[in-house]
């Protein structure tokens, strides 16, 4: 499993969102990868400081970021129905939306003004 870190900016703890290794593949080619420059940065962590590569969630990059992920869920939920069918079994249905799950959590997590920067690189 991989990770996607959300960081408040005041020292609070991260929220990490793991991700499977096709998941973040795939993010990582799509255009959630264009959006915003990683730069380093000091943050605290644990209470301690560390230098991490961080997306600033100003405005306009949280603006972005919500976008591409309401555009994947709407592609994600249409593509899932059409795959599902009528009676799907629950392993079906868990696999099925395994990727529209994920996408609502970073999409929620990306709304959530508490947190600051994203790290999408671990």
């Amino acid at each position: 499993m991989l990770d996607i870190i959300f960081y408040p900016g005041n020292g609070q703890r991260p929220h990490y969102v793991e991700l499977s290794e096709d998941f973040y593949e795939w993010l990582a080619k799509s255009d959630f990868s264009k959006i915003g420059e990683s730069v380093q940065k000091k943050i605290i962590i644990d209470d301690e400081e560390e230098e991490v590569p961080i997306v600033d969630l100003e405005l306009e990059n949280r603006r972005r970021f919500r976008s591409f992920f309401i555009e994947e869920i709407v592609g994600e939920s249409d593509r899932m129905l059409t795959k599902l069918g009528e009676s799907p079994s629950k392993n079906e249905y868990q696999a099925a939306t395994y990727k529209l799950r994920k996408l609502q959590e970073l999409r929620k997590c990306l709304e959530n003004p508490k947190y600051r920067y994203l790290q999408r690189v671990v």
